[in-house]
């Protein structure tokens, strides 16, 4: 899953989200309709939770909301790989002034804990230790995170001189854009 080194509040939101995903919710209550989450047919929980994937997604989704304080279906993440390492930017997708104040706030604490090597948000998001952090990780030193305010968010750009620091950030990028199903340009 991820490592145990992860804080216990990283470990514990992220059995919460799991054991209630799918529990908590009860289906539409009519006549067609199972009146509980275990009688219910395979197309009606289909209809409710969608396809394994779709869960999944929704899944992370939710602990991103937890871990950023965000709707992350409101928001967009960027991935950018660039020749001296890459690019994090989260931009709330409409303009709403208490949702940029909170994704500044958590671009802000997310340069702090990389740059200490911590990668345990991500690692809570994504629910395993993401590719990457733990050579971005041993390399801290060599990595600089510099903030940035944003119109509607903030972004956090990764500088490096290492070549080894530079392809884990690559990878690092490459899975967070994937599972986030986000954008990104690669101007290694």
């Amino acid at each position: 899953m991820y490592s145990r080194s992860a804080p216990a509040l990283v470990r514990a939101l992220g059995f919460i989200v799991i054991s209630t995903s799918c529990n908590a919710r009860k289906p539409a209550q009519d006549a067609a309709t199972a009146v509980t989450h275990s009688e219910m047919t395979n197309e009606q929980h289909l209809a409710m939770h969608g396809t394994a994937a779709d869960s999944s997604f929704a899944a992370m989704q939710a602990r991103g909301k937890m871990a950023m304080g965000v709707d992350q279906y409101a928001s967009a993440h960027r991935f950018d790989i660039t020749p001296d390492g890459g690019r994090i930017e989260l931009q709330r997708k409409n303009f709403d002034s208490l949702d940029v104040a909170q994704i500044r706030a958590h671009m802000k604490l997310i340069q702090h804990a990389f740059e200490a090597g911590d990668f345990s948000t991500p690692a809570f998001v994504h629910m395993r230790d993401m590719p990457g952090t733990a050579v971005m990780t041993r390399k801290k030193d060599l990595i600089r995170y510099v903030y940035a305010d944003l119109p509607r968010g903030a972004e956090v750009r990764i500088i490096t001189a290492d070549d080894e620091a530079r392809a884990a950030i690559a990878q690092f990028l490459e899975a967070q854009r994937a599972e986030h199903r986000a954008t990104g340009e690669d101007s290694k």
